[in-house]
């Protein structure tokens, strides 16, 4: 199976999330984690994130849908992150940081990127696929599961209405 075959095999199945809804109600506390930075390996912990409210969106450079939220994500950053919201990007990429970084610069990504561990997908309850997003309240309480893209107008009315 070639390469383009395989990534092409994976966006389809990726589509398929795309029709499940996101979970409803709270999900549970949000995992504690310590992941470098893909810029520059720094350690960054989820403590650093105390008492705010956080899109947590799981990964790749080389998918497809991810690729696609980019914009939103560095929207709701630019817009919200003054009312005390981040996005935190974890990137599941087996390459590495340095891919990772290349599209970073290129999409000037605005917020925080973290290489997340097959431990961290576990933590946060089994990622199925890619993007999977999670939404998580002040209090650190995941209220929503986003599997597969998700757009903007959504995003945002579910922030505004725990911001």
């Amino acid at each position: 199976m070639t390469k383009k075959t395989l990534h092409i095999l994976l966006a389809g199945m990726m589509l398929v999330l795309f029709a499940l809804p996101a979970h409803g109600g709270p999900i549970g506390k949000m995992p504690q984690f310590s992941l470098p930075s893909a810029l520059g390996g720094e350690v960054i912990r989820s403590e650093d994130f105390a008492g705010k409210v956080l899109l947590v969106t799981f990964f790749a450079t080389w998918c497809p849908p991810c690729r696609q939220e980019i914009p939103t994500l560095i929207k709701l950053q630019n817009d919200y992150q003054a009312s005390g919201f981040s996005v935190i990007g974890l990137s599941v990429d087996e390459r590495g940081p340095k891919v990772v970084v290349k599209m970073i610069e290129k999409e000037k990504i605005n917020y925080p990127v973290l290489m997340a561990k097959g431990k961290t997908t576990k933590d946060f309850g089994g990622v199925a696929g890619i993007p999977t997003s999670f939404l998580v309240n002040r209090e650190g309480v995941i209220v929503k599961r986003y599997p597969g893209y998700v757009p903007h107008a959504l995003l945002e009315k579910d922030l505004l209405e725990i911001l």
